[in-house]
């Protein structure tokens, strides 16, 4: 699975690796994603989202129902 938030669109970062002896060598900042279950009340199901944790703060904030309509407004399948 690709290291990408479903709700903020978060993906990885690139950038380098600086050793004590300042050699440089690429590297990747992964997003913190985590896979978590939401019950969805007018689906009456659960859903599994990945979500980085910002992610998680912003359906904590607006809710799991506003955050599934954003998803699939962008198009994706939920």
């Amino acid at each position: 699975m690709s290291a990408r938030c479903q709700l903020t669109g978060r993906k990885p970062g690139f950038g380098n690796a600086i050793s004590h002896s300042h050699r440089r060598t690429p590297r990747r900042f992964d997003p913190n994603i985590q896979a978590k279950r939401y019950w969805l009340p007018s689906e009456n199901r659960h859903v599994r989202l990945r979500l980085s944790a910002k992610g998680i703060k912003t359906v904590d904030a607006i809710g799991v129902e506003a955050a599934v309509a954003r998803i699939r407004a962008r198009g994706e399948k939920v």
